[in-house]
């Protein structure tokens, strides 16, 4: 099994990269005011990737921060009630 992981590892390292030997091509990425960026299409496409995680960790960090809080709280002091649950409702939930 751990060699059928590496091999499905190997597989997805190759293909991203033939990805990359075949967007090499500028594109140009227009900015505000007239500025623009001319960049391979797949260093564009990193750069909006890496971005895009950097942000969503930096949106969830506070989320995380108040979740541990809370678990070491909890974990600090035993004795205390827990919090009740909401009230469930009858409605199926995404329906």
């Amino acid at each position: 099994m751990k060699y059928l992981a590496w091999l499905l590892k190997a597989a997805i390292f190759f293909v991203l990269f033939a990805f990359a030997l075949n967007n090499q091509a500028d594109v140009r990425l227009n900015l505000l005011f007239g500025a623009y960026w001319e960049a391979p299409l797949v260093l564009v496409l990193l750069a909006t990737l890496t971005a895009g995680v950097f942000l969503g960790a930096a949106v969830m960090l506070p989320l995380w921060l108040r979740a541990r809080r809370q678990a070491r709280a909890a974990a600090a002091s035993p004795s205390a009630p827990a919090p009740a649950p909401a009230a469930a409702d009858d409605t199926p939930h995404g329906i």
